[in-house]
Formats: C-alpha cells, structure tokens, sequence
C-alpha cells in the first residue's frame, strides 16, 4: 500500500501518523486490503484531503462510513464514479440542490467538482469492508477525521461546516459556531430526508454566508 497525504494536511496530521492508535490503524488496514475486498482502492484513501489542501477549504461535508459496493467509493463522501448509479442519498442532495438552487440534477455523481471548489468530502470512517457497512468503524479512523476537523476549526475562519444526521452531529459539537457557520439538518437518506433534510436550503446558506465573508461561492 503506498499511500500519500497533501503536504499541507500532512504537516498538520502528522503528530496522528506518530501515535500508537493510527500505527494499530494501519496495521489493521493493511491486513484488510491483503485478505478482504476493501474500498476504496488504496490510492483513494486520502482522496477528500489530496483534492482540496488546508488551506484552500471552504466547506465540510461530514459522512460516516465509504460506500461498500463495487465501483462506488472513491474518498469522498455521498461521491460516486462516474457511470456507477446515484446512491438514493446522493439523489436527495441533488433533489435539495434543485429545490433551493435551481439547478438541474446531474447525470454524474461524481462530486470532484465540489472538492476542487474547496468542499472537503469527509467521512468519518475512510475505509470499508466490501458488503459490510460500519466493517472499520471503531479501529481509530473517527480519531483521526475527529483531528482533521479540529484543525480546520481552530486554525480557519469563516468555514460552513455541513453535518446531516445524528453521527455528523457529534462530530462536529465542539466547532466554535461564532467562527464558523454550522448547519445541521436530518440525514439525506431516504428513511429521514422528509423529516427536514429537504428544504434545508444548507446550499444557498453556505453561499451566502461565503458571500459575506469574500469568499467564492460554491458551483453546487
């Protein structure tokens, strides 16, 4: 497995790589990658980080766990390939998006596009068993999102942090909300997208609050 971090992120992560929770990580990983079918493929497990460096972050979207199904996780979260179909939670962000934007819903779900606009995509956990969802929460990956988020938090100003749903929430409960925008709604799945994910209006928040701290928006 050879895998690399962006230089900025790395500088910051790097007192992660050194403690003895991320070396038991990655000795669980790369036995997983050896023995199983994991996603996303080795060189994408950074992906979230390497697309879009510290400094240029503008918004954080937090997801929980890769898509565990062939050809869909690529170290974004909600991102999908292109030419693999639109996961039902990608389809209601879309939805939402349409609904507060106007836009047209994509054919692609491949959200690079938001990523190079300074959208960090980060799930919590970044990697997966194929066909076992939640296969490697809990063997340290959430500590070190858990610090990539902290340093975004104390170090930037003027950031949108997005969280959907429960999880995303208690990630993201000691983000300083008078340095930063912090919007929370349900989850988009479908089991909990009704109870208030749609008409969030979470896109044109974000912009607007970029707006007014002269900042791009994002091309959603």
């Amino acid at each position: 497995m050879n895998v690399k971090i962006e230089e900025s992120w790395k500088a910051r992560l790097q007192n992660e790589f050194d403690k003895p929770y991320f070396e038991a990580l990655t000795a669980f990983v790369r036995q997983e990658y050896a023995n199983n079918k994991v996603y996303p493929p080795p060189g994408l497990i950074f992906n979230a980080f390497n697309r879009c460096p510290f400094n240029e972050v503008k918004v954080v979207i937090v997801g929980q766990d890769p898509y565990h199904e062939p050809g869909q996780a690529h170290g974004l979260c909600f991102s999908v390939t292109d030419g693999v179909a639109l996961p039902p939670s990608l389809i209601n962000i879309y939805k939402e998006i349409h609904a507060d934007l106007g836009k047209p819903i994509p054919k692609s779900g491949n959200l690079e596009r938001w990523a190079d606009q300074g959208v960090l995509l980060l799930n919590a956990t970044l990697t997966v068993q194929a066909h076992r969802a939640g296969s490697h929460q809990g063997k340290g990956w959430e500590l070190f999102t858990d610090a990539a988020i902290r340093h975004l938090a104390n170090e930037r100003e003027h950031l949108v942090f997005i969280l959907w749903g429960a999880y995303a929430q208690r990630k993201g409960a000691e983000i300083d909300t008078n340095r930063h925008l912090v919007l929370k709604s349900p989850h988009p799945s479908p089991l909990s997208a009704h109870r208030g994910f749609f008409g969030n209006k979470h896109f044109s928040k974000a912009n607007e609050y970029l707006l007014a701290h002269d900042k791009q928006p994002i091309d959603w």
